[in-house]
């Protein structure tokens, strides 16, 4: 189950951008868990997050940078 489909119907736009923001992590590689948390998170660079697991940094080691 993937960020997305665990809400049914965002209720704000800001819903809607944590949602998208969740969807492009995973789709970079995080858990749907690491994933959600850096999404909620909006001090976390969303372009930094997904160069660091492009460029093969570690999950946990990514997440530890970013939070």
């Amino acid at each position: 189950m993937t960020a997305a489909e665990t809400q049914l119907a965002p209720d704000t736009e800001l819903d809607r951008i944590e949602q998208w923001r969740a969807e492009e992590l995973e789709r970079a590689g995080y858990p749907v868990h690491e994933a959600s948390t850096l999404a909620e998170r909006h001090d976390v660079d969303l372009h930094l997050a997904i160069d660091l697991i492009s460029q093969g940094c570690p999950v946990p080691v990514a997440v530890e940078i970013l939070l």
